[in-house]
């Protein structure tokens, strides 16, 4: 059924989607059938008396596997806030048995290379017991870390890196975005994450005036992940 692996994220708002539809348009040249999934949304458009999430919709365009809206994103809430919020205020409950049943789902759909792409950061709390990390723990997937380089960084990362290894899961490589530009001494940090992390460096992706996944995969190398 080909690899899988779980998107996550040093934080919000540093680019998971941008490398994640990089790694499916590059994925894509390498001639494999790509397929994508964000279970949990919280930001929606309304499109054609629709709520959809913009993110979802990204990995929609980049995956060669075409799947329904609901497939590739089941749960969204309107309002761009904590998930755990949006599902207190909507009346709802979110759990990691609910969202892997969704996954596994369009998972057995046939691919190649399959990315599920979490929601902010590792620790997003989905409720007052269980956090999103949960997810790839329940569907053993090994994760690929997209670090928003900017002042703060190298913290973030690291202590991402040890808690998705305390979950027991594999680190399977990790992407710098380039969230600042302005960032001072970006090569010393680049290289003391590649020092630090205990997974290859997929890519750095400098800041790019489009974004879209055949422009971000140039700057990827999926030959580190063995697919």
């Amino acid at each position: 059924m080909g690899k899988k692996f779980f998107v996550a994220g040093t934080d919000t708002e540093i680019g998971k989607t941008t490398v994640a539809c990089g790694l499916l348009a590059a994925a894509n040249q390498l001639g494999l059938r790509t397929l994508a999934l964000k279970p949990l949304a919280a930001g929606a458009d309304n499109i054609a008396g629709e709520l959809r999430n913009e993110d979802a919709l990204a990995l929609m365009d980049s995956a060669s596997v075409k799947l329904a809206y609901e497939q590739v994103n089941p749960v969204l809430f309107d309002p761009p806030i904590a998930p755990h919020i949006a599902a207190q205020q909507a009346g709802k409950r979110i759990t990691v048995s609910q969202l892997a049943g969704y996954c596994r789902g369009a998972l057995m759909t046939s691919s190649d290379f399959a990315l599920v792409e979490g929601a902010g950061g590792w620790r997003v709390p989905l409720s007052g017991r269980e956090t999103l990390a949960g997810l790839a723990v329940e569907l053993q997937l090994p994760v690929i870390l997209v670090v928003g380089m900017k002042l703060g960084c190298l913290n973030h990362a690291l202590l991402t890196a040890e808690a998705i290894q305390r979950d027991g899961l594999p680190l399977a490589g990790w992407v710098a975005n380039t969230v600042d530009p302005q960032m001072a001494c970006f090569d010393d940090n680049i290289a003391t994450l590649k020092h630090f992390l205990p997974a290859p460096c997929l890519g750095v992706i400098p800041r790019l005036q489009d974004a879209q996944g055949t422009h971000v995969a140039p700057h990827l190398d999926l030959a580190q992940l063995a697919l």
